[in-house]
């Protein structure tokens, strides 16, 4: 069974044309990364996907039914949304934080909240308020908020954008590993890390999907450097694939 059907979804706000009719279906499980140059309409794409924002028009489908006629309980509980930017209306401490997001699902045990804790290096930060965490401890924090339900279906806007190296690494490898059994939906600025770490590709640009692929069909398409407005080199490594513009 599909798990999330993007149906002709238009998204204007005065002018702009953010989403032009852009459809897009994706499994009950895998590893997706969305990429595209700035302004290509990725945040607003997710966000839709996510019922935070409402399109113009189309429709998603979440399995066989509108996501729009979904209960808010009902759509917390089957996805997880991690924003690009957050900032909570109170104050709050790491582990009240991460209470809160365990409330979303049904009964979830104090073993998973501690489990996720120990995953993101959250130990020993659990008083610490909000407006006290450094940009990656905060990414570390929303991340954990998300995942300590174990949501069937994850989006998340550039979660690893504030981190540093290594955690950026974890992170990236962790979501894309996510895709095995669940259905990771990421938008990824480096195309080093989207085409190392996720099976498919979608290119978004100017509110449409140019291109949808598996990572290694895609990675030789020209479609890429136009979108881009640069010409790639294309590396492989012992690790993965490094993109490199061509001067």
């Amino acid at each position: 069974m599909t798990a999330l059907v993007a149906d002709k979804l238009t998204v204007k706000r005065g002018n702009a044309m953010l989403l032009d009719s852009l459809s897009l279906s994706l499994g009950p499980t895998g590893s997706v990364a969305v990429i595209g140059p700035n302004g290509a309409g990725k945040s607003t794409l997710l966000k839709v996907l996510a019922g935070i924002e409402p399109p113009t028009s189309g429709q998603v489908l979440l399995g066989d039914r509108a996501l729009a006629s979904l209960s808010h309980a009902a759509r917390a509980h089957a996805l997880g949304f991690v924003p690009q930017h957050f900032d909570p209306h109170w104050d709050l401490s790491v582990g009240e934080l991460v209470q809160l997001g365990a409330e979303r699902g049904e009964r979830v045990p104090q073993e998973a909240v501690d489990r996720i804790v120990v995953a993101f290096e959250l130990r020993g930060l659990e008083h610490r308020r909000w407006s006290t965490l450094s940009g990656g401890e905060r990414a570390r924090v929303l991340l954990a908020t998300v995942l300590v339900v174990d949501p069937p279906v994850l989006l998340a806007d550039e979660p690893a954008a504030s981190l540093d190296i290594r955690h950026r690494l974890d992170v990236i490898r962790a979501l894309a590993a996510r895709g095995r059994d669940r259905l990771s939906i990421v938008v990824v600025h480096d195309l080093d890390l989207a085409f190392s770490f996720f099976d498919r590709i979608v290119l978004v640009d100017r509110g449409t999907v140019v291109a949808d692929a598996p990572a290694r069909a895609l990675l030789d398409d020209p479609r890429l450097d136009a979108v881009f407005g640069v010409p790639f080199e294309r590396l492989q490594t012992d690790d993965g694939w490094l993109l490199r513009a061509r001067l």
